[in-house]
């Protein structure tokens, strides 16, 4: 009993492992079986292609020949219509009063023209004057007689006359002494003169070689071109057609003045096989080709999985990029509502993704008091999208309140289909960028501080220097007045006239005292704004009066040395835009070295000459006519004025001439060495060049250039 135990337990298990064996078996199979029945379905789907395919390409096949062959029989007509007018104004042009001339062109006409066959000049009354036939060719009417085909030709003519345009006959048969015959075509031509039909012009064309000459070299090969009448009668025949069992016919009408034909075209083809052409025979392996690409597809399924993990990876490490970015980014669709931003940017304004997203019209980080005027900006910025590309700046606001600058940079955002479906923001946090440049700004006007305040040494011992001369003016002006009381004093004037000559005199050397005091105060209050960074006073002044204004200066001193001084004004020269102390004192300078470089040179008549002209266009100034101040109102005028001061001195050598402008550099036991780098400062703040050059044939000329004034200028800037 023990033993057989363990067999009635072990036949169950077996039952039971076959019977989950053949389950999978039968699923198997139904799945198999719904397979099969997709495939054979598929076949007969291929298989009904295939057979359609085949089928349209015969269709196609036909139709792609019955079209070429309707295309050129199309331009065979159009060739026959050309050839035929040519041919018409050849015969326009025979001269019908000159029998002999009319015989040498027709008979010219006829050998080149193989169509024509007879040529004929009748009179008005249609009686023959003139006739010739074709060398080439058999005489036309040689087995009949002319009169008896008249007929047709009289209707034409008869045609001709009444709508005085060329006329065709009808088509005849002419029976030939070969024992052909020919169908022939008349061409009447009525000639008119003041008004009046004085006779016609006759061409007979042979069909049979019109169609030959004028339409055989154009003629395919195993192509039948026929003329025909209307129920189908063959008038003329050219060509042979082609071996072949589908014949192909195509026709076009040839309308002619008087007369109308048809012009038939035939071609043979051979019957197409199972495959008409290459192109089916591709088609139909592509059709079965598709078996393959269906088992193929199997493997592109698992092939795509691969790649949308791929893809998958890509945006998650696209994601882990933007969320390391420093910069904010910002996404908004068409109504301006935020779809996506980054944290960089959350982290500016200090704001959850979320809570951006939800606010849909006001922008929480858009300052208050600014938003209607970002909100008009915005929508004129998405009005033009070509602005979008290039950054502006603007200023955001954090949820705490505080502001601070941003820099936006917004493109359009293009979906892969090409369609705008928003914008896309890159937002940098300018905050620290403003306080590095305010520091830097800070830093730069320090720095320009001090520079002016190293001038301040320099402009110290300027005013030293440049107030010499109208406190040396001032105390020659009062000591020649204390002599003039001192000399009253002691002989008063006899009379009135002399009191009030005296008196003059002495208001004339108060006045020149007065104005020399001012010239100092000028010279002072122009140093005292250069250093306080005033802006320079300029103003529109002619050339005329600055020289007048430091001409006793100059007078005083000529007088002195004994130099006769040349002033020279060009008389359409316009004002100039300058600070008129500052100028007038590089004028001074300048006349005054001229003087004291001609004292200590042995001439009999020194001449110190001051000239003022228009300068030339590529003189102006140190860096171009075109060039901008920010003080002289003068940019764009253009034109530019020269100031020239020559001597007749000992001129400057090499080793003067490579330090000449350098401060404190002099060639005087008394000098100060300021003057010349006085100048040169001046010109250049006013946008101009200084220079100088040997003058001939001895002596410097100094010249320099300052911007001609505007008519808009005239009050200082």
């Amino acid at each position: 009993m023990s033993s057989s135990q363990p067999e009635q337990h072990a036949v169950p298990r077996g039952l039971l492992a076959l019977r989950s064996a053949w389950q999978s078996l039968a699923r198997l199979a139904r799945r198999l079986r719904g397979r099969n029945v997709l495939w054979s379905l598929l076949m007969l789907l291929l298989a009904a292609l295939l057979g359609l395919l085949v089928w349209l390409t015969g269709r196609y096949e036909d139709d792609a020949v019955q079209d070429r062959l309707d295309f050129e029989t199309a331009a065979i007509v159009a060739d026959l219509r050309g050839a035929l007018a040519r041919n018409l104004l050849r015969l326009q042009a025979l001269p019908h009063r000159q029998p002999s001339l009319w015989n040498e062109q027709a008979s010219a006409l006829l050998q080149q023209q193989r169509e024509l066959i007879r040529l004929e000049w009748r009179d008005e009354k249609m009686a023959l004057q003139l006739s010739l036939d074709s060398p080439r060719q058999l005489a036309a009417f040689s087995r009949m007689p002319r009169e008896q085909n008249q007929a047709d030709l009289n209707l034409a003519c008869r045609a001709a006359a009444r709508f005085q345009s060329p006329a065709y006959s009808n088509s005849y048969f002419v029976p030939q002494a070969d024992g052909q015959g020919r169908e022939l075509m008349e061409l009447c031509i009525a000639q008119i003169e003041s008004g009046r039909i004085v006779g016609y012009t006759v061409a007979t064309y042979a069909l049979s070689d019109l169609l030959a000459e004028l339409a055989g070299p154009q003629l395919p090969r195993g192509r039948a071109l026929a003329f025909t009448e209307a129920d189908g009668t063959r008038l003329a025949l050219h060509g042979q057609l082609g071996p072949g069992e589908r014949l192909y016919s195509a026709q076009q009408l040839l309308d002619l003045p008087g007369n109308t034909l048809v012009v038939r075209m035939q071609a043979r083809q051979g019957r197409a096989g199972l495959f008409p052409n290459p192109l089916s025979a591709l088609v139909s392996a592509m059709a079965l080709a598709l078996v393959l690409v269906l088992a193929l597809l199997v493997r592109d399924v698992r092939r795509r999985q691969r790649v949308e993990q791929d893809l998958g990876e890509a945006l998650a490490f696209r994601k882990a990029m933007e969320d390391s970015l420093s910069t904010g980014l910002r996404a908004r669709d068409l109504q301006g509502r935020i779809t996506y931003v980054n944290p960089a940017f959350c982290k500016m304004v200090g704001f959850e993704a979320a809570q951006l997203r939800a606010h849909e019209q006001q922008v929480p980080y858009w300052p208050p008091e600014m938003a209607p005027t970002y909100r008009e900006r915005q929508q004129d910025r998405h009005n033009d999208l070509a602005v979008l590309r290039g950054g502006h700046e603007s200023v955001f606001m954090r949820s705490d309140g505080t502001r601070f600058p941003v820099l936006i940079m917004e493109a359009p955002l293009i979906n892969a289909q090409g369609r705008h479906t928003g914008w896309m923001s890159a937002v940098l946090d300018l905050s620290e960028q403003k306080r590095s440049e305010e520091r830097s700004r800070a830093t730069q006007e320090r720095l320009q501080a001090s520079a002016r305040l190293a001038l301040v040494g320099e402009m110290a011992s300027l005013l030293s220097h440049e107030l010499n001369q109208p406190l040396a003016a001032i105390a020659s002006y009062a000591s020649g007045s204390l002599n003039v009381l001192q000399d009253a004093l002691q002989r008063p004037p006899a009379d009135a006239a002399q009191a009030t000559q005296l008196a003059q005199g002495l208001t004339g050397a108060v006045q020149r005292i007065a104005a020399q005091a001012e010239r100092a105060g000028k010279v002072i209050r122009s140093v005292h704004n250069f250093v306080r960074r005033r802006e320079h006073q300029r103003e529109a002044v002619a050339p005329q009066e600055l020289l007048e204004a430091i001409m006793p200066l100059i007078a005083l001193q000529a007088r002195k040395l004994g130099v006769r001084i040349d002033v020279s004004v060009a008389p359409l020269c316009p004002p100039v835009l300058c600070d008129r102390t500052m100028v007038e004192q590089v004028l001074l300078n300048l006349a005054r070295n001229g003087m004291q470089a001609m004292h200590s040179s042995p001439l009999d008549k020194p001449v110190l000459s001051l000239q003022v002209r228009l300068a030339e266009p590529a003189a102006g100034g140190a860096n171009g006519a075109e060039d901008s101040t920010a003080d002289g109102g003068w940019a764009g005028a253009g034109a530019w004025v020269e100031f020239s001061v020559s001597d007749l001195g000992h001129g400057i050598t090499e080793a003067v001439a490579a330090q000449l402008f350098t401060p404190f550099f002099t060639t005087k036991d008394e000098g100060m060495g300021l003057g010349l780098s006085l100048c040169r400062t001046v010109v250049e703040q006013h946008g101009g060049s200084l220079r100088f050059a040997p003058q001939q044939p001895q002596g410097t000329v100094f010249l320099f250039t300052l911007p001609a004034a505007r008519a808009d200028a005239g009050t200082p800037s």
